[in-house]
């Protein structure tokens, strides 16, 4: 999932942000769907990389609320392309939608989080994060 370069419109990425992500990773998703945990470094401490059970496609991120992502609510997010991350922002504000959090940069990536008028929220990201 990660590895492929992905069209506009499509899902980039998907990735759950909570507070005790090494414990829920390892004791709750690998146990229960047989995830295979590769460590992420993030300084103090090790978010995760998620693949199949055995290990040929990377398929998510498990988080820990800390740092940049401390105010992300503890759901799924998915995160779609678009072709521009500002104009996606505008026309998201304009209908109704609400932007979460300022344009972060990951990789060769910007990204920021939008809330729709039913109150979803997902993300949006403009380039490729491996580039």
């Amino acid at each position: 999932m990660a590895n492929d370069v992905k069209e506009v419109g499509q899902i980039v990425w998907v990735d759950l942000t909570i507070p005790n992500a090494e414990k829920v990773v390892q004791e709750f998703y690998r146990s229960v769907i047989g995830w295979e945990t590769n460590a992420f470094n993030m300084g103090d401490y090790n978010d995760y990389v998620v693949a199949t059970p055995q290990g040929k496609e990377t398929v998510a991120g498990i988080c820990h609320a800390r740092g940049a992502n401390a105010s992300l609510p503890p759901s799924w997010i998915v995160y779609i392309k678009v072709k521009s991350l500002d104009e996606s922002m505008a026309v998201a504000k304009a209908n109704g939608g609400e932007v979460l959090t300022a344009p972060k940069e990951f990789g060769g990536a910007r990204f920021c989080l939008l809330k729709d008028p039913a109150g979803a929220v997902f993300a949006v990201m403009e380039g490729d994060a491996g580039s």
